[in-house]
């Protein structure tokens, strides 16, 4: 993925154009492509602690930091009262993760192999998973629905209060997670993918000052990027024709996990279905189980409240996307057709969403 640093050279763009006040359409289409080669260095960096760190530790900062750029990019987000704009971007990530990322996996891993296998028991501990994702959404949606007809005058606080109570339950379940994943049945769900998959890596391994430095200055980097994303994101797609809604549910996802996407493709076309799985199934669970709640409970630190509840679109979006993932990994076997459909349903959430009426 080093064809991507080529991008970099928007990183200086973007902060001369903010320096000098430059067009907020620029700087927001300056930010965004900056935004894809950190985010694969910010990757890099973190497989490189996750080697030098063992197994378990590494399993485990995978799982922090797999979605740190777009957990960033909503942060700054919901700092500037888009929260709207932060519920799409994880309902996005999650329909990304499903539908495109293992679409484009399965797809093109399947034209180059007739039939690819995993490890079901792995896939499918965390597509259970996922369905709790569907439930953490359409709970307080429906919750809404109901206490709009009963109280509408409280309406808007009882959602955060339920949503707050959420998102500790889920922080906790995706501990639990983690625990069984990486201790108690670390043997059952290894695979042997799991084994040289750092292998095929390009150059010999970073010293762990230099992995934490090059972390920390990606982090540091996306962090400018993403708050001069947020703050051209209305003039920008007002000129680009776009909604926020189609951003936060289509663009940021893609930007935040591009090199993340990438990997789990370059997985599948290697024949190490079990990694590729790992990295859309596994990101979707983060998304769900931790990225959100997390993004919830920072609400109320910075003075911006936020609910879990979405629109019908998102929520039947989710709900359906949840469904065909847990029919492609339910035999533990892959071919490209699956990956066709996934990709046709994610082009024609996008068309819904490109369409969709805002206020």
């Amino acid at each position: 993925m080093k064809w991507l640093n080529i991008l970099l050279i928007f990183l200086p763009i973007a902060v001369f154009l903010e320096v000098t006040h430059g067009s907020p359409t620029l700087m927001f289409v300056s930010a965004a492509l900056a935004i894809l080669p950190l985010a694969g260095i910010m990757g890099t960096a973190t497989e490189q602690l996750a080697v030098r760190a063992g197994s378990t530790v590494g399993g485990l900062l995978n799982a922090t930091f797999g979605n740190a750029t777009e957990l960033i990019i909503a942060f700054f987000a919901l700092q500037a009262g888009k929260l709207e704009v932060v519920k799409a971007s994880i309902v996005g990530s999650i329909l990304g993760n499903l539908l495109l990322v293992m679409g484009l996996a399965v797809l093109l891993g399947g034209l180059k192999y007739k039939e690819q296998r995993f490890n079901l028991k792995s896939a499918g501990t965390v597509a259970s998973l996922l369905v709790i994702s569907v439930i953490a959404l359409m709970i307080p949606t429906i919750f809404d629905l109901a206490a709009r007809a009963i109280a509408p005058e409280r309406v808007a606080a009882l959602d955060v209060n339920l949503s707050d109570a959420a998102a500790v339950v889920l922080i906790l379940v995706y501990a639990g997670y983690i625990y069984f994943t990486l201790v108690s049945h670390r043997d059952i769900l290894s695979t042997a993918d799991d084994e040289g998959a750092h292998d095929e890596h390009d150059g010999p391994l970073w010293s762990v000052p230099r992995a934490i430095g090059v972390l920390a200055a990606a982090t540091i980097a996306v962090a400018f990027m993403s708050e001069f994303l947020v703050g051209t994101l209305e003039e920008a797609t007002a000129v680009l024709g776009l909604t926020e809604f189609f951003v936060g549910l289509i663009l940021i996802p893609i930007i935040g996990n591009a090199a993340e996407h990438a990997a789990a493709v370059l997985f599948a076309l290697r024949n190490k279905m079990d990694l590729s799985m790992t990295i859309s199934l596994g990101s979707t669970v983060q998304v769900a189980l931790l990225v959100a709640p997390l993004l919830v409970l920072a609400g109320l630190v910075v003075g911006q409240p936020m609910n879990l509840v979405v629109t019908p679109l998102e929520l039947v979006a989710i709900f359906g996307a949840v469904i065909i993932a847990n029919s492609v990994v339910r035999d533990g076997e892959t071919n490209w057709l699956e990956g066709l459909l996934l990709l046709a349903v994610y082009a024609i959430l996008g068309l819904a969403v490109f369409f969709y009426p805002v206020e």
